[in-house]
């Protein structure tokens, strides 16, 4: 059962749009000037409550003319990297609305974190965030980190992307990190899993957007494409793979479809339900317990492969 605190603070986000006087759940219009109004929303929320941890390092770099910033803990662990690929629909996502969450996670694991900004759609439309991907660990890997000391991590489209990047990395020999976490993964860009409907009206996300982002990012490519939706992908090969998902959120059969795809696979796979929790809830720690537990989960399960 979820606790107290979770179900209020969660009841809050989830009528948020009381706050700005709409009593019903908003609705994202299938047009570009809705798509860049979300993504600004983004921006403003990030700068009215995005606030790094003490002890944080921030150091901007223009990696292979894509921008990038290290977030670096105190008492990094050496030698360590923690690659992180943003979320936010393929069409929103920047190091300055995700610094403040992507920082807690560089600070409980203690490992020196990167961040970047892969193209994004309507303007870039597949495979442009896959090929920045992909060209950033290839980029990481020049600068001397050795996979085995390397753990991907993704939160939504970011874990999706996640995903998608490794099985483009894998089928071009290129040495693939030592595992991998991915948070409410989007897997399915066909959004075909009954959670789109079922959870849609307890979710987070306005109504219709999954389609509408899904729409712009494919661009006319095939949306069961694996480097579009991995979870068509064939899956045999890949790191050890942790996936967290609420089940209140439209893409958990997301997640639970991709755990049995890749237990079935052969894959060394955990996964963690999180009982009546939202779309990336852990990233909501330490605000409520179940949140501050799955971070704590996702936390171990780093520092055990870093550690092999």
């Amino acid at each position: 059962m979820a606790s107290f605190k979770s179900k209020i603070l969660i009841g809050i986000m989830r009528k948020r749009h009381w706050f700005n006087g709409q009593w019903k759940k908003p609705e994202i219009a299938n047009s570009v000037e809705a798509v860049l109004a979300f993504r600004t929303e983004c921006e403003k929320g990030a700068e009215r409550f995005g606030k790094i941890p003490d002890g944080i390092e921030v150091k901007p770099e223009v990696i292979n003319m894509i921008v990038s910033e290290w977030l670096i803990p105190e008492n990094a662990v050496p030698d360590k990297l923690l690659f992180y690929v943003h979320g936010g629909g393929y069409v929103s996502g920047s190091c300055n609305d995700h610094r403040s969450i992507v920082s807690k996670v560089s600070k409980a694991t203690r490992l020196k974190t990167l961040l970047f900004e892969y193209g994004l759609a309507p303007e870039n439309p597949f495979p442009a965030a896959l090929n920045d991907t992909i060209t950033i660990y290839q980029e990481i890997l020049k600068k001397g980190y050795s996979p085995k000391n390397i753990i991907m991590m993704g939160e939504s489209a970011g874990g999706g992307l996640c995903l998608a990047s490794l099985l483009a990395i894998r089928d071009q020999n290129i040495p693939l990190p030592k595992a991998v976490v991915v948070i409410s993964p989007w897997t399915d860009l066909s959004c075909s899993g009954e959670s789109y409907s079922t959870k849609n009206k307890v979710s987070l996300a306005p109504l219709n957007s999954w389609t509408v982002f899904s729409g712009f990012y494919a661009a006319g490519s095939n949306i069961t494409d694996p480097y579009i939706s991995p979870l068509f992908g064939d899956l045999k090969g890949l790191p050890p793979l942790f996936i967290n998902a609420g089940n209140a959120d439209e893409l958990f059969d997301d997640s639970l479809r991709l755990y049995e795809k890749a237990r079935h696979a052969g894959i060394d796979v955990a996964f963690r339900e999180g009982k009546d929790m939202i779309h990336c809830y852990p990233l909501l720690s330490p605000l409520f317990p179940e949140a501050t537990d799955a971070m704590n989960e996702i936390t171990a399960f780093i520092k055990l492969h870093l550690e092999k």
